[in-house]
């Protein structure tokens, strides 16, 4: 099957374009883990806002206003115990990977525009791997992020002291971390699109030469 570059170009342009505004709107939203405390509200009475949904920066109760997170790089060590500590290490991780997975992708949308005006076989191969490595810095980020979520829920556990807090409050991951998968895998496809435009440039010459 033959396979044109002028398709190939037009593919990478639309994955990068939806890989950058997807993770955009992902690391600007609160909606990453949501928490649906509303039957714990009926059974306390409560005319308290329970439920909560979090983001990357802040935290935002129903019917209130968002307060921010800790700050993961500037806090006192005073009366903080290891695993909040931890806690805060994770946070800071996922706050620096995921906007570099951005500027990754600015630098390769730079070079793979430039990459192919110019057939490049050399700069279009460097263009797919650098798309391919902010995939990975993208989901590493997810990774570490999931993982934050379920150390920093087993941590309110031990404080709170209830075990059975589950019963009563539903927890569940929100659509701007599913915005951030999307972006994911549109970033590798992407990367992925940029390696095969350089092996349909790289086998141009081999064809000449046999023609």
């Amino acid at each position: 099957m033959k396979i044109k570059l002028s398709g190939l170009a037009v593919f990478v342009v639309l994955a990068g374009v939806l890989s950058f505004i997807l993770l955009v709107v992902a690391i600007g939203t609160d909606f990453w883990y949501i928490i649906d405390a509303s039957k714990l509200e009926r059974l306390n009475n409560s005319s308290a806002a329970l439920s909560s949904h979090s983001g990357l920066w802040r935290t935002c109760r129903r019917r209130s206003k968002c307060f921010p997170l800790m700050n993961p790089f500037w806090y006192e060590n005073n009366n903080m115990t290891a695993s909040h500590k931890q806690l805060l290490k994770m946070h800071g991780t996922f706050v620096i990977l995921l906007p570099l997975s951005l500027i990754l992708m600015i630098f390769g949308g730079m070079t793979g525009f430039i990459s192919i005006l110019a057939r490049t076989y050399l700069l279009l191969l460097m263009t797919g791997w650098l798309f391919l490595f902010g995939g990975l810095v993208t989901l590493t980020g997810i990774s570490v992020y999931i993982a934050y979520s379920a150390a920093a829920f087993k941590e309110a556990l031990c404080l709170l002291g209830r075990n059975n807090l589950l019963e009563e409050v539903d927890i569940k991951f929100g659509w701007s971390l599913a915005l951030v998968w999307v972006s994911f895998i549109a970033e590798v496809l992407n990367g992925a699109a940029f390696l095969l435009a350089a092996r349909v440039v790289g086998l141009k010459p081999r064809r000449e030469q046999r023609i």
